[in-house]
């Protein structure tokens, strides 16, 4: 990808940098381990962006 990004383009690249985080672990002990993951969990390398 170029250096130099559009401002849309980069919003939306970090916007699913934090989306591809683990559920906090007071979500995990508050829910009793119901809310575990993620669904739209990512891997950087393994599953592509469709932007």
């Amino acid at each position: 990808m170029a250096r130099n990004k559009p401002t849309s383009r980069k919003k939306r690249l970090g916007k699913a940098g934090k989306m591809s985080r683990p559920v906090p672990t007071w979500v995990v002990a508050k829910t009793r381990g119901r809310v575990r993951s993620t669904p739209k969990r990512r891997h950087w390398r393994r599953t592509s962006l469709k932007l």
